[in-house]
């Protein structure tokens, strides 16, 4: 059941729900209360209802009918993505925002938006958010220096680092007509944002980057796939050959294969290196994954191979060498912790990052495998 808008909205903001009844109401709150005086009428707000097992349908059930809240009760549980399909099925604006259900908006972002939006009618507005720790610590996004100094409304081409920010959907306001043609939906599975984020931007005649803190993203909450072991984390792979192939059938000239093979390994390694995503014994058969990706995705003309130790990570994903890469993980692992202080160290200490990546999570120390690595894994090969 859907209650129907009586106006034609600038702006759908859809929010699966699933989970999250502990933090339902600040999202919503955050989004209703944000929407000026005088756009009531400018704005939409869908919540999808994702079957969720907590108190979240009730909530949603007494948000129902209030004005600008739109709200779909789904069935059965479908994930994110198609959670997020569903909202934007029903959407009527001419643009749509997915918000998700666990963070929420700092105040005075929506009237920035619907601004931008009318000041440059873009097919794509990307916008700036904060870390925000269950501490209260709020972080700046390592991307996020991206954002900055990008004139009025570009394209790809001209600004090719945009293809670098962090590849979520909520980061991203999107004309809706625009959508259609590209022919996005998102995939089952997580790492759903991968095929649908990158071709938005490689896609669109015209960008606009609204350089503010737009989006607050909350870190470290229970059943984030980012803090959760699984073996369902191989579904990255998925993600990646399609998007891969939604380039190679509408922008088989390359000009952005080389870059996005390198954000491709660069993140499937952060995923490898990260404890709260796989456990020891799924390791080796991602690191094998990886390079089958690598193998099969190279582009023929090369690629930009990061300097350092992220650039040696590359070059043993090339050779396969998971002896030598499971090494070189031990020992940076271990030169991290002795490099700590002590107890008040930094809690990015001993991370896999990659720099150029918002898909990071600080990392618990290495578990031992049950088998030593042998300590000459890495001899002859020297840092690039």
């Amino acid at each position: 059941m859907v209650n129907e808008p009586t106006h034609a909205p600038l702006l759908s903001i859809v929010v699966p729900v699933y989970g999250v009844e502990a933090y339902l109401y600040q999202c919503l709150e955050s989004i209703r209360a944000d929407i000026p005086a005088g756009d009531a009428n400018a704005v939409e707000l869908i919540a999808v209802d994702d079957a969720s097992p907590d108190g979240c349908g009730a909530m949603l059930r007494a948000y129902a009918g209030r004005d600008g809240v739109r709200v779909v009760h789904l069935s059965s549980n479908v994930g994110l993505g198609l959670a997020r399909n569903a909202g934007l099925d029903v959407a009527t604006g001419r643009y749509v925002w997915f918000v998700d259900s666990d963070d929420w908006l700092p105040p005075g972002t929506i009237a920035a938006v619907l601004d931008r939006l009318r000041q440059h009618q873009p097919d794509v507005l990307m916008l700036d958010h904060l870390r925000v720790h269950e501490d209260g610590r709020r972080e700046v996004d390592a991307s996020s220096h991206l954002l900055r100094g990008v004139p009025g409304v570009v394209r790809l081409a001209d600004q090719p680092h945009l293809l670098r920010v962090q590849h979520t959907a909520w980061n991203k306001v999107v004309r809706r007509a625009f959508l259609d043609e590209l022919g996005l939906r998102f995939f089952p599975g997580w790492y759903e944002d991968i095929p649908f984020s990158h071709p938005l931007l490689i896609g669109a005649e015209k960008i606009s980057v609204l350089d503010r803190v737009c989006y607050l993203y909350r870190q470290g909450r229970q059943g984030a796939i980012t803090s959760t072991r699984s073996g369902r984390h191989f579904e990255a792979f998925g993600q990646y050959e399609r998007l891969m192939d939604w380039v190679a059938r509408n922008h088989p000239d390359e000009r952005f294969r080389a870059e996005l093979f390198e954000l491709m390994i660069s993140h499937y390694l952060v995923v490898a290196g990260n404890d709260d995503r796989l456990h020891p014994h799924l390791r080796r058969a991602f690191f094998h994954r990886v390079a089958e990706h690598y193998r099969r995705y190279l582009p023929t003309g090369g690629y930009p191979v990061p300097a350092g130790v992220a650039g040696l990570k590359h070059r043993l994903v090339g050779r396969g060498d998971w002896l030598a890469y499971s090494a070189l993980r031990q020992a940076h692992r271990v030169a991290g912790r002795l490099r700590r202080p002590g107890p008040t160290a930094s809690p990015d200490a001993g991370t896999d990052e990659d720099p150029n990546r918002g898909d990071t999570t600080t990392t618990r120390a290495a578990e031992p495998t049950g088998t030593p690595e042998r300590s000459d894994a890495l001899a002859g090969i020297r840092l690039p």
